[in-house]
């Protein structure tokens, strides 16, 4: 008898009410006795050769001409590479992997898609929906490792796709499936096999209520790709990341649009972070470009500030930190004696499901606030980047070229940033952009020059 941690594997002779490996409290399960079906044994060998005798050209990674896929993945998947994604119940995970089976097949490259969780029967309506049906896309619904094994000898697919390894048991092995020994077995499968076919791997995981992957750390140690899709359930944009990559960057994201036809990539999307109102722009709306790997997104900021009813204020945020607003909040206060916020209710929020978590939204947030307080409307057209210290210093923030490049190419004709930010920063021709030092001097910048300009804000 042995004790196993259902969170990372870990295993001892005696029960301990505390995992001495990953720290967690009461994951500790009784085990039987367990028999892998690893053997090792002594086998003649090719020998080592010089790393300059090896093949590049079996590592060059294969579009699945799904092209915000192949952009997180660094140009495709690369024949022999182990892919998990995981990513939130019901976030699309099985729709994009069909759009990308279907993609694949497409261009006479044979697919084997093996599902756990869903009949063939519920996989092929899907695939009438999102228009993915194609000859070489092969289908089965199993749940056994060994069968998945013998329909790959069988079939010698190009592309493997299984949903979800959690789903998979193997027979020699004890456990339920989806634990940790189960996982640890099957996925050792897998990765021996695609390594030995050159068969290009993806595998679904299911996450925990923390987050976190499914099953043991291992797992993601094993494989050579670990990619999250997020999105928000009332939004449409869903985004994919790679937290793992061993053949590119791990800094891309990945737009989709997940519309009732499928899900389709979003090469530019920043107009679902735009609200459709048209002529002038209200109060306490701003613009600003955050970044989301490499990719520089515009995004609105709306703010509103009213008289509180009640005896204590409120504050209400969604889709920007909250103590970041606090502290904007306490800054404007101490540094503008024309707005006061102890005894209003501000709700700040952002167009779209947006989600600012980076600095370089804090002018546009500022900005925002102090123009819903005042009752005057910013420039249309206009974006503010800057991060805020808490003495209302204005600091500069990186790539600031690449963020006033993309808010250039949506028609933006304004923008405020740091003072000294555009040393060594060319500004985009037709773009007027204004350095403050600051926030009381940006705030008195733009409804200085909006009280000048009878245009502003049309």
């Amino acid at each position: 008898m042995s004790f196993t941690c259902t969170e990372c594997g870990y295993s001892c002779v005696k029960w301990l009410g505390r995992c001495p490996e990953c720290q967690a409290w009461g994951t500790l399960e009784e085990k039987g006795a367990t028999t892998s079906s690893v053997k090792t044994k002594v086998k003649k060998s090719a020998g080592a050769k010089s790393i300059t005798q090896v093949d590049s050209t079996l590592a060059v990674a294969r579009k699945t001409y799904v092209d915000e896929f192949d952009r997180v993945l660094g140009g495709g998947i690369v024949p022999g590479g182990v892919i998990l994604l995981s990513g939130e119940p019901g976030v699309g995970k099985s729709t994009l992997l069909l759009d990308v089976a279907a993609r694949a097949a497409k261009f006479e490259n044979t697919v084997l898609y093996v599902t756990g969780e869903e009949s063939a029967g519920q996989v092929r309506l899907r695939a009438d929906r999102t228009n993915a049906l194609e000859e070489n896309l092969l289908l089965a619904a199993e749940t056994d490792l060994g069968s998945v094994l013998g329909m790959i000898e069988a079939e010698n697919p190009d592309l493997l796709i299984v949903d979800s390894i959690q789903t998979l048991a193997s027979s020699e092995v004890d456990g339920v499936p989806g634990g940790v020994t189960q996982v640890r077995e099957v996925a050792a499968a897998l990765i021996r096999e695609a390594k030995s076919r050159s068969l290009s791997t993806v595998l679904v995981g299911h996450i925990t209520k923390d987050g976190t992957i499914a099953g043991p750390r291992l797992l993601e140690h094993l494989v050579d790709v670990v990619c999250t899709f997020e999105g928000e359930k009332h939004s449409r944009l869903r985004m994919l990341r790679a937290i793992k990559n061993r053949f590119g960057p791990t800094d891309e994201v990945g737009c989709f649009d997940m519309a009732e036809n499928g899900i389709k990539s979003l090469e530019d999307p920043s107009g679902l972070f735009l609200s459709r109102s048209s002529g002038s722009t209200p109060p306490g709306t701003c613009l600003t470009v955050t970044q989301e790997g490499k990719r520089p997104l515009l995004v609105e900021v709306q703010s509103l500030v009213t008289e509180s009813a009640a005896g204590q204020s409120r504050r209400s945020v969604s889709g920007v930190d909250s103590s970041r607003v606090a502290m904007m909040l306490a800054v404007l206060s101490q540094n503008i004696s024309a707005v006061n916020f102890a005894k209003s209710d501000v709700f700040t929020a952002t167009v779209g499901g947006a989600k600012l978590s980076e600095p370089a939204s804090d002018l546009a947030i500022c900005l925002s606030l102090a123009s819903a307080a005042l009752g005057r409307p910013l420039y249309a057209k206009f974006v503010a980047i800057g991060e805020i210290s808490l003495s209302g210093e204005i600091r500069n923030v990186p790539n600031l070229g690449q963020r006033l490049s993309e808010a250039a190419r949506l028609g933006m004709t304004r923008a405020i940033v740091a003072h000294g930010a555009l040393r060594n920063v060319a500004v985009p021709d037709g773009m007027v952009v204004r350095e403050c030092e600051h926030i009381a001097e940006a705030v008195a910048t733009v409804v200085k020059e909006k009280a000048k300009d009878p245009a502003a804000g049309q």
